[in-house]
């Protein structure tokens, strides 16, 4: 089932408003409760909404640097890369991707040195060719899903 105008809704008061109750949702959106929890257990079994964890910041917990590491594999390794890369606690991403390598991390570390540390660890691992760094400067867009939200709402009235 698409993600109507009611889904919409939900998922902005979510975004915005993410600690407030069930309860709270739907006085606000002017539904039931019951139709409100059902609304929210859909999008969730639909995979729409993947989690309620809290946003963390990885400077401020110690990690400031953040650099995006293009990975070559060895041909026929991708698997066991990939699974190496999931035992790395820097590593809070990765992609398999088209272009110019095969897989992409998002890294952060404490400073320059301790990215260095831990991009020679990934050129340690098995299957691993080679890897290139880049060091971000500054977060030009924060994650953000209102935007979409709001333009999939847009889609949905029209």
């Amino acid at each position: 089932m698409p993600v109507d105008a009611l889904d919409t809704r939900i998922l902005r008061l979510l975004l915005e408003q993410p600690r407030t109750s069930v309860r709270e949702y739907a006085r606000i959106l002017g539904v039931a409760r019951g139709t409100l929890q059902a609304r929210l257990d859909r999008l969730e079994r639909e995979g729409v909404i993947t989690g309620t964890a809290p946003a963390l910041s990885p400077a401020a917990l110690g990690h400031p640097v953040l650099a995006f590491v293009h990975i070559e594999v060895t041909q026929g390794h991708l698997d066991e890369v990939g699974d190496a890369l999931a035992a790395v606690p820097e590593i809070v991403e990765a992609f398999s991707i088209t272009g110019g390598g095969d897989l992409l991390a998002r890294v952060v570390a404490r400073d320059n040195a301790h990215l260095e540390d831990v991009v020679q660890k990934l050129i340690s691992m098995p299957g691993v060719v080679r890897t290139r760094t880049e060091v971000a400067l500054r977060e030009r867009v924060s994650h953000r899903m209102l935007p979409l939200v709001e333009s999939i709402g847009r889609s949905a009235r029209g």
